[in-house]
């Protein structure tokens, strides 16, 4: 069974068991969280399409807190001598899919 539910207006493909990385949520590590705009929802050959969403929830558990790796946004301009580097991390959450229920 795999859902795709939207996740901090984000859609990720989801099944169960599974650890995935979404911008970053409120909560401590060991937190249950639950997501209930589920787009799309299949399983085997029975296939669920929401208008907006199908009726049912995300449940996952808070793993981690971290921040991605580094980002290098370069400015120039040619012939002015005018450089500038910027760097941005951003910050996400890691979370496994403990349950799908429609």
């Amino acid at each position: 069974m795999f859902a795709i539910v939207e996740i901090a207006a984000q859609q990720f493909k989801v099944q169960q068991s599974d650890v995935i990385n979404v911008p970053l949520l409120k909560g401590n590590v060991g937190d249950a969280v639950e997501f209930g705009n589920i787009i799309l929802a299949g399983d085997g050959d029975n296939l669920s399409i929401g208008l907006p969403n199908v009726k049912g929830s995300v449940h996952g558990e808070i793993v981690a807190h971290g921040k991605a790796d580094k980002v290098l946004v370069f400015h120039k301009k040619r012939r002015k001598g005018y450089q500038k580097l910027n760097g941005h991390r951003q910050n996400y959450t890691r979370i496994k899919i403990t349950d799908i229920k429609l």
